[in-house]
């Protein structure tokens, strides 16, 4: 019985000096699917900008050509509380700019969610949308 009780305080004296602990993140964190995102792009008038690509975050990975960047940017967008996948609002005033025929689409998980997002640069809310993406898509002609 004495043997136990110097282990256990051995421990915690053990425990006290190596400092507190790291806090985890929140469960739901833990439990979510990792952030993997399809990005198929089209288009662009950049051939090196079209194809298929991969994007995992945390840590970032796949073979987007600027994943740590691309993941960066959907991190920053989150801590400012924007779904960088969102639609545009309906029945928004927006500018006609042509953009170009470009075009992407992705799929995938980010932050626990399902994602399945399109973008176009047809239109002055759909360039911002795009340009505000980025490098997560590539730089698109304006």
């Amino acid at each position: 019985m004495l043997r136990l009780a110097a282990f256990a305080v051995t421990s915690a004296l053990a425990a006290a000096a190596a400092g507190p602990l790291p806090p985890l993140p929140p469960l739901s964190r833990l439990l979510a699917a990792p952030d993997r995102l399809t990005i198929v792009v089209a288009d662009t008038g950049n051939p090196r900008a079209d194809g298929e690509y991969r994007l995992e975050c945390d840590p970032p990975g796949g073979n987007h050509p600027q994943a740590q960047d691309a993941c960066a940017r959907l991190e920053a967008l989150a801590r400012e509380g924007k779904d960088p996948f969102a639609p545009e609002p309906k029945n928004q005033l927006c500018t006609m700019q042509d953009g170009g025929r470009a075009t992407a689409r992705i799929t995938g998980t980010w932050d626990g969610q399902r994602v399945d997002s399109r973008f176009r640069r047809t239109n002055g809310c759909e360039i911002r949308r795009w340009n505000d993406l980025e490098p997560v898509l590539p730089r698109g002609r304006s």
